[in-house]
């Protein structure tokens, strides 16, 4: 039996949440924001 690959497994949970963030970021941006216009920070 082949041992388990932890390391990836980290790897994708970490692309998730930072997936997830990013999402969370930009529907915030968009609620700031409903013109679509860009801040400049």
């Amino acid at each position: 039996m082949r041992k388990p690959n932890y390391s990836h497994d980290k790897r994708q949970r970490e692309l998730a949440k930072q997936k997830k963030r990013d999402a969370k970021k930009l529907k915030k941006t968009e609620r700031v924001n409903p013109d679509g216009e860009q801040e400049t920070t």
